[in-house]
């Protein structure tokens, strides 16, 4: 009796293996849906291990065992309401130099072999950039001769491969100061570079007190583990600290270097995008999770709303609610199981072409490896496994009226009851207010709001979908009745009859209009406006720029050339702003301007809106309106930044201005800014001359070696991670349009599979095929208008809150793009009323109901 009992199988196993086996097509969408969030999240699962795992390419240090350096990191120390003191921490993307005491220091540590100073600073040779170094740290790199021999005396360089050859001349600019060298050897490793002999590279780099970082390498029988203990702790015994003034509770201390860690004192920027890659993956992987459930969820209750007579019939022949929803479960879990796992397949080639459009966008900074190493592969197992759970919370949720109501009830149509319609006012109350709430805020908190206030109104807009698809039908069914005839009149009497059907079908298309749109939107409004600022600031009819930096004296040089009428040197520059969020310490990079006074209006025009920008100089700045707003600073004002180097700086407030959109938030003396950046390319300094009467060759004349661009680029600077952002945001716009298009395309299939009796029925009555699919048209292009509208009503709300308060304009999104969300709405629409119910339509008579699908 025991063994037949155990061999029979259980009645929510056997429900679920019956209804997998009839509904495949109810299912299928449900299948593609957990296959794109298995995918997705497996593909940014292997992001955030690689991005995790990321670092520095090591090349220039790769034969040193050890790299000493300064503190690339600056801190800010706050105590929030009511809680314990935090730490913000940032990094800083321009070099932080090291006292030359620490040679001394380190080459005293037993077991060190060899102690090296490093100088890195920027040069040019012809119009190129370069990289000038000293050639006794060539060897840090392992970069031996391919050529010739090593520097000897001041006038001597070694070149990289394909500069020059031994014996020639090359004219080597560093500072604006021009030198001319004879090449005596030719080195492997990187073109760019120049190396110079010690003393020469020391008094190149300007620094007489320190050094860019000191290379260290170990004696025969000391591991670079017990070598690193000991100098690190030399150096503390010492008391030595990066060299500048930090801001208080911001001890910069020496660091010392190991193993992939080495690349940090060479590629400055890739920390710092590495650290702000994670964060921007781990939000849009947290939004794929919520899209995921939404559709997940949405897809499994319109499944099983169209099997509500039958789930209504297995409760009246005896079923419990744990019977059903153990069957639905296991109904859910067999479909998400293969659905997974197939996501899971695609994860490491998804991931591999977000790898590739990342490069091909610029949006990784220079020297930033991201390992992808074989033990992280099957992450995205891990990741189908978080499929798995969506998959059965969205089962439960779907499964709870069909389990508690009374047989008789879950054979009709349920009405949409107060609880939601009040639910749903609540909601679009708050996000509406949200929404109002951007609008006071500056920045990242009105983008924040923003997007919030989306959110919110989406699932106000899916609560309230019913009383939305009456309402929409009551103004569309009149012209629907007028100009449709017969099949107009049939459209919307269903659309009004089923409301709750046809809100169910609006949900996702006023999801993927809303969220696609807003995504879109925000970044493309903040471009536009920033080009809009930086096209009415520039007044320069020409720019001069050399690479190695223009002379001390090209500025006047260049005023004294008849036909200037203004001349201003601009350098391009980051600071940190130390601030407080909600109570919490926040350090924001910036990046910002250095400009010589002189004629700026006539140059490079701010928009001054109060003080004057004549006062622009070492120890003063001047600051966005918004900016100021937000700081609560004006003219007369000071305020505290942190250069690019970590140095603080108590600064000066003597104008502010409007457009820092496209020149930044804060605008600096040159003067001051150009001391704390390391790494000046030719475009990011140059001079830019206003004076249509000017001749570019006496330009030329006036900064020898130098190029002269007749109407220039407008200034404008971008925020460093930028391309990162727009790259990630693609993909983010990708994923929720999948989502949303799977929903539609499932929603519209269910209704129209589960309407095939009723259409079998019309054509009984005597309807013609040409009538039904008109009908069937009809209903397709009012769902997809209702949908389209209050999608756009939705995003327009956040989006105009958000475009006042950041951009001071109205939203902006590309006429091609708007087009292209339209057009996928309507042919997914279509796609999903009319493809369904071809089964019905086919041949002169309808086949009975049962023998369809």
């Amino acid at each position: 009796m025991s063994e037949s009992s155990n061999a029979r199988p259980r009645p929510a196993a056997l429900l679920a293996r019956r209804a997998s086996r009839h509904h495949r097509k109810a299912w299928a969408a449900v299948f593609a849906a957990l296959a794109l969030t298995s995918l997705l999240l497996g593909s940014f699962g292997l992001a955030l291990g690689s991005a995790g795992l990321g670092h520095a390419r090591v090349e220039r240090y790769s034969a040193a065992d050890l790299v000493v350096t300064g503190d690339q990191n600056t801190r800010y120390t706050a105590k929030p309401w009511g809680s314990k003191p935090e730490t913000a921490t940032a990094g800083l993307t321009e070099r932080v130099r090291v006292p030359r005491a620490a040679l001394e220091t380190v080459r005293r540590v037993p077991g060190v072999r060899d102690v090296v100073a490093d100088e890195v600073f920027p040069a040019g040779v012809g119009s190129s950039d370069a990289i000038g170094r000293p050639w006794s740290a060539a060897r840090l790199g392992s970069y031996g001769l391919r050529d010739g021999g090593p520097p000897r005396h001041a006038s001597e360089v070694v070149v990289g491969e394909g500069t020059a050859r031994v014996g020639g001349r090359v004219a080597v600019r560093v500072d604006g100061a021009v030198a001319t060298y004879t090449v005596v050897g030719v080195a492997a490793g990187p073109r760019s570079a120049v190396y110079f002999t010690s003393a020469e590279a020391r008094r190149l780099a300007g620094h007489p007190g320190s050094v860019a970082a000191v290379g260290v390498t170990a004696k025969a029988g000391t591991s670079a583990a017990t070598l690193y203990g000991r100098v690190r702790q030399a150096l503390d015994a010492a008391g030595l600290e990066s060299v500048g003034q930090r801001a208080a509770g911001d001890r910069a201390g020496l660091r010392v270097l190991a193993g992939d860690g080495r690349g940090g004192a060479e590629f400055l920027a890739a920390a710092p995008a590495r650290a702000g890659m994670l964060a921007l993956l781990g939000s849009v992987a947290a939004t794929v999770v919520l899209i995921a459930l939404l559709v997940v969820s949405s897809t499994v209750v319109q499944a099983l709303a169209q099997r509500s007579r039958e789930l209504g019939l297995l409760r009246a022949v005896g079923a419990t609610p744990r019977q059903l929803r153990g069957a639905v479960g296991r109904e859910v879990g067999r479909i998400a199981a293969w659905a997974a796992l197939a996501g899971a397949a695609g994860a490491v080639p998804a991931y591999l072409g977000l790898r590739a459009l990342l490069g091909a966008r610029g949006a990784l900074p220079p020297g930033l490896e991201l390992p992808l190493p074989p033990w992280l592969l099957p992450a995205p197992l891990v990741t189908a496994g978080l499929t798995l759970l969506i998959a059965r919370v969205a089962a439960l949720i779907a499964c709870a009226r069909a389990a508690k109501v009374r047989p008789a009830e879950a054979l009709r149509e349920p009405e949409p009851g107060t609880a939601r319609r009040v639910s749903g006012l609540v909601l679009l109350f708050l996000g509406v207010s949200a929404a109002g709430t951007a609008t006071l805020q500056d920045g990242e908190a009105a983008a924040a709001a923003a997007g919030a206030a989306t959110v919110v109104l989406v699932i106000a807009c899916a609560l309230l979908g019913p009383w939305i698809a009456e309402g929409a039908m009551r103004v569309l069914g009149a012209p629907l009745r007028r100009f449709g005839g017969a099949s107009g009149r049939l459209a919307a009497a269903n659309c009004t009859a089923f409301a709750r059907r046809s809100g169910a079908a609006l949900t996702p298309i006023i999801l993927v209009t809303a969220f696609v749109t807003v995504q879109l939107s925000a970044g493309a409004t903040v471009t536009h406006a920033a080009g809009g600022q930086a096209r009415e600031a520039a007044r320069a009819d020409y720019a001069v720029t050399a690479a190695g930096g223009l002379p001390t004296d090209a500025l006047e040089r260049v005023r004294d050339v008849p036909g200037v009428v203004a001349a201003t040197r601009v350098t391009h520059g980051t600071v940190v702003l130390a601030r407080r969020d909600t109570g919490s310490p926040r350090l924001d990079r910036l990046p910002v301007l250095g400009v010589t006074p002189g004629g700026l209006a006539r140059t490079l025009d701010p928009g001054v809106r109060e003080g004057d920008v004549g006062g622009l100089r070492p120890g003063a700045v001047a600051v966005g309106h918004d900016q100021a707003r937000a700081l609560g600073v004006r003219p007369g004002s000071t305020v505290t930044l942190r250069f690019g180097d970590g140095v603080e700086a108590r600064l000066k407030v003597v104008a502010t201005y409007d457009r820092e959109l496209a020149l930044g938030s804060f605008l600096l003396a040159r003067e001051q800014l150009a001391r704390h950046t390391s790494s000046l390319r030719a475009e990011a300094d140059r001079v830019l001359v206003a004076g249509p009467a000017a001749d570019a060759r006496a330009l030329r004349r006036a900064a020898p070696g130098a190029e002269v661009t007749k109407d220039p680029a407008p200034e404008r600077l971008r925020p460093e991670d930028q391309a990162l952002g727009e790259v990630v945001t693609v993909a983010a716009v990708a994923a929720i349009g999948g989502f949303a298009v799977i929903a539609v395309l499932s929603t519209l299939s269910l209704i129209t599979i589960g309407r095939r009796p009723e259409l079998s029925l019309l054509r009984l009555a005597g309807a013609g095929r040409r009538q039904m699919r008109r009908m069937l048209r009809l209903e397709a292009a009012a769902t997809a208008l209702t949908g389209l509208v209050v999608g756009a009503a939705v995003a327009s709300a956040p989006l105009l809150a958000f475009s006042v308060a950041f951009a001071h304009s109205l939203p902006h999104l590309a006429p091609v793009q708007a087009a292209l969300i339209v057009l996928v709405v309507a042919a997914t629409a279509a796609a999903g009323t009319l493809v369904p119910s071809w089964a019905s339509l086919r041949g002169r008579y309808p086949a009975p109901a049962g023998r369809q699908g």
